[in-house]
């Protein structure tokens, strides 16, 4: 099949792409190079969904929502050859950066000799501790990576098919030792706290690890499986395939958008903006096409849908097409985001106490401020119940330090992420209380770079409930469903329907609520394009 030309309007596709996300963006370049007809819709006049960088002050650009490269697949960044499109990462160095309120400025550096020195500064003993929890996380990751960029196994397979799968997941962990199950079952089971307090010796030390776990997570450290966030971070990533990898984009986040949409739009897919689309029409059992919101009707052979699992099947497919058990499950899916950002445009650079004066600007250009593990558990708490604390966790990143693109010369940009904060407030309306988040966040900082509140010069505020009306993440939730392990690998979205496909023929997910799940990694959107090919191929 040819690629198809977008020269002209059509209203028949192969294929419709709903979201312009950077995992449907990923989709659409896959399809249009497999030789499909391809049409992006994206309701948002931007694209990028959560992945993007916008304007908070004339001049001043920040990355508003995902806001450092960790998990960017290398495979998707060679095959769609985005460095050609202008993507670019620098690597944090350091990849983490704590600041405790003794002024102790703590870096991790990507190096372990060298991180595990700053580990044993602290406390000698956790030098030691570091290095051979570095290596044996770094081991068991390596045993998980392979399954990010294909199909989790089918839990309904039968007869042969069954065989066939037990024998892929026998092949992937082929050579596993007795003690290295066990290290992979303590991992995936255990509370992130627990681990720690039997590992490490000094608070800092604890607090570094608590630091490097997955942010926007339903998990304060005490619950158990919250360990399992650390074989996460350690999936690989960027360029050249490093485990842990972080890195700074320059012109933001929103320039992974940009180049995959131009890899898409090199292919020949066609992407249109301002096009919220309002139903998945279907006809007997099978998804026919789209309406968007204006009443435009587009058809296509297949249906793959960017939004989350619950804006798919609770908003854009008529319930009574899907089996009332499926539409059970996705309502019982754990959205309800914990977590906030704050973007500042700054007439300084933070001057953070403690921090070394001869830091060069990469390492000035992060620092987080991490509570200790029983703080984050009743700000946990707190969160719960639907109160704001006010001693909070606050991950900050001056990412002009990097990329002086983002900001007129003297002029700063830092954005702020913050943990540990409700969707549902008890008391009050977030539009109510978005100020009251704002400053609490300043507060905070304050108390590290004290120069701060003086210097800003423009200053806004994303709530949980702007992270659902604004960028489409229902409930606030960064990753389509928190990452949790009922919710993961062969449960994701729910269980039976792991393989990107729905029970509507034809309409197929491919968002962070599907298969490998949340961060940027275009994995979601790689794996659901190759089921796409696959399946029209046999068609």
């Amino acid at each position: 099949m040819a690629p198809y030309d977008a020269g002209a309007m059509a209203s028949s596709y192969d294929a419709i792409v709903i979201g312009g996300g950077h995992n449907g963006l990923t989709a659409a370049a896959y399809l249009a190079r497999g030789g499909l007809r391809v049409l992006v819709l994206e309701r948002r006049e931007i694209l990028g969904g959560a992945c993007v960088t916008e304007e908070i002050a004339p001049g001043v650009r920040a990355s508003t929502t995902s806001y450092i490269a960790s998990m960017l697949r290398p495979e998707v960044v060679r095959d769609l050859r985005l460095a050609r499109y202008g993507l670019r990462m620098v690597p944090c160095e350091p990849g983490l950066q704590a600041v405790f309120e003794d002024g102790d400025v703590f870096p991790w550096w990507s190096e372990p000799e060298r991180a595990a020195a700053e580990f044993a500064r602290r406390e000698p003993a956790d030098g030691a501790a570091f290095l051979q929890i570095d290596a044996e996380l770094k081991r068991l990751a390596r045993y998980l990576q392979p399954f990010f960029l294909e199909e989790p196994p089918d839990l309904s397979a039968r007869g042969v098919r069954r065989l066939r799968e037990l024998a892929r997941i026998g092949r992937r962990f082929r050579g596993i030792e007795g003690e290295e199950i066990a290290a992979l079952v303590r991992f995936l089971t255990m509370s992130l706290g627990d681990f720690l307090d039997g590992v490490f010796v000094a608070d800092k030390s604890k607090r570094m690890f608590l630091a490097n776990n997955t942010y926007g997570a339903h998990a304060p450290p005490y619950r158990p499986g919250s360990a399992s966030a650390l074989l996460f971070h350690l999936l690989s990533g960027g360029d050249d395939e490093v485990q842990g990898f972080y890195g700074h984009v320059i012109g933001g986040m929103g320039a992974i958008a940009d180049a995959l949409a131009a890899a898409a739009r090199a292919a020949g897919a066609e992407i249109r903006t301002g096009a919220p689309v309002a139903r998945v029409r279907t006809r007997a059992g099978r998804a026919t096409g789209v309406t968007l919101e204006d009443g435009t009707e587009l058809d296509a052979r297949v249906i793959l849908s960017n939004a989350d699992p619950k804006r798919t099947f609770l908003g854009l497919v008529e319930r009574d097409e899907l089996p009332p058990t499926f539409v059970r499950q996705v309502e019982r899916i754990v959205m309800d985001g914990p977590c906030a950002k704050v973007c500042y445009a700054l007439a300084e650079e933070p001057r953070v106490i403690g921090m070394p004066e001869d830091a060069d600007p990469n390492r000035r250009s992060l620092f987080t401020l991490v509570p200790t593990l029983e703080r984050a558990e009743r700000c946990y708490d707190a969160a719960k119940f639907g109160e704001l604390s006010h001693d909070l966790w606050v991950d900050c990143v001056v990412a002009s330090n990097v990329d002086p693109t983002l900001a007129p010369e003297g002029t700063h940009v830092m954005t702020c992420f913050v943990q540990y904060v409700p969707y549902r407030l008890a008391h009050g309306t977030w539009d109510e209380r978005r100020e009251e988040l704002g400053d609490a966040v300043e507060a905070v900082i304050a108390r590290f770079a004290p120069n701060v509140p003086d210097a800003v010069i423009a200053r806004r505020v994303i709530t949980p409930l702007d992270l659902d009306r604004t960028y489409g993440l229902t409930e606030g939730n960064i990753f389509h469903g928190d990452l949790r392990l009922e919710q993961l690998f062969s449960m994701r979205p729910v269980p039976g329907w792991s393989g990107y496909r729905t029970p509507i023929d034809g309409l197929y997910l491919c968002g962070c609520g599907a298969h490998p799940g949340g961060g940027v990694t275009g994995a979601p959107g790689y794996n659901a394009a190759h089921r796409v090919l696959r399946d029209l191929r046999r068609a």
